[in-house]
């Protein structure tokens, strides 16, 4: 037997596979830190880019809001009756579920303290 082969690494007449070697992983960089801004909040800031009035970012907002609205889905008849029925059965049981155990703890405490 060779060193190589007791050592993992394989020739090609021994029939073991070759055991590739580890890849070198890159060293990180010393000064992660950025000196400056980045690019976009540099571009915003520059000399005669000015934001838009007080009354012109309200009109904008509400454009978009107006724009947002109109890509909504909204529900059938049917399906809001069907939202509104499984809402209420559900607030039943859970007014149910929390009155019989304060019914419960009611009788038990009666127990206890008489």
């Amino acid at each position: 037997m060779s060193d190589s082969r007791a050592l993992g690494g394989g020739s090609a007449d021994d029939g073991l596979p070759d055991v590739p070697e580890k890849p070198a992983t890159p060293a990180a960089p010393k000064d992660r830190t950025k000196s400056t801004a980045t690019q976009a909040r540099a571009d915003a800031t520059r000399k005669g880019d000015k934001r838009p009035g007080f009354f012109r970012r309200i009109a904008i907002f509400v454009s978009q809001v107006v724009a947002e609205m109109k890509k909504v889905t909204y529900p059938t008849k049917s399906e809001t009756w069907t939202y509104f029925v499984v809402v209420i059965v559900f607030v039943a049981l859970i007014m149910a579920y929390t009155g019989l155990l304060d019914l419960g703890f009611g009788k038990l405490n009666t127990l206890i303290f008489g």
